[in-house]
């Protein structure tokens, strides 16, 4: 069996273990997704006409934040088959249930504070306000081959496809959507300068059109 590369999931947080899913990436189609909105009232267009207004014009238009999406396969099949693996038994009980907890809980609000107090206040030993538990989504990263991206996991939608006698699953997709953190946090600095360095790359490589 070929090994495709690995791609993780990891909360990006003070707290210690953080959530993490890892699994095999190699997805056949991955979409990224940027658009922009251009207010045509904001200024006048009627006198474009060099580069020097480029600037100009560019001032009425606002772009939102990238958003990517794309399909993971979650298969228990190799941990069930090979009775060696250090998680042969947990899949055995539970397939790939932990996994999906864990998806699940990066799209949940957290209560901040210690893990203990947290699961209190989950089960309703808290406040009932939400701004005295102080809830927050989780910041997650997303990385994938050279990639290391801050996002938010803005959708998850789990395909369960085949289960175990007790019924749980030990095959499922999954298909998530992300939006990208776009800020000085350090790893989004390292995406800008990558972006930079390959569109350098490909000016050089590229016929003027004019």
């Amino acid at each position: 069996m070929v090994r495709t590369a690995k791609g993780m999931l990891v909360e990006y947080a003070l707290r210690f273990p953080p959530l993490a899913v890892e699994f095999e990436f190699n997805p056949e189609s991955l979409t990224r997704s940027r658009s922009v909105t251009f207010d045509s009232s904001a200024l006048p267009i009627a006198d474009f006409r060099t580069p020097a207004e480029s600037n100009r014009i560019g001032q009425a238009a606002s772009a939102a934040a990238e958003t990517i999406s794309f399909d993971i396969l979650l298969d228990a099949t190799d941990k069930l088959s090979d009775t060696s693996h250090p998680m042969h038994n947990v899949a055995l009980v539970s397939g790939i249930e932990p996994e999906i907890a864990t998806l699940r809980s990066m799209l949940e609000p957290k209560i901040s504070g210690p893990i203990p107090s947290q699961i209190i206040a989950s089960l309703g030993g808290a406040s009932a306000h939400a701004h005295d538990r102080d809830e927050h989504l989780s910041v997650l990263l997303f990385v994938w081959g050279t990639h290391i991206l801050p996002v938010f996991m803005t959708s998850l939608n789990i395909e369960e496809q085949a289960h175990l006698p007790l019924l749980k699953p030990y095959r499922a997709k999954a298909s998530i959507s992300l939006q990208v953190l776009e800020s000085d946090n350090p790893f989004y600095q390292v995406e800008k300068v990558q972006r930079m360095i390959m569109s350098a790359a490909n000016m050089l490589n590229s016929p003027l059109p004019f």
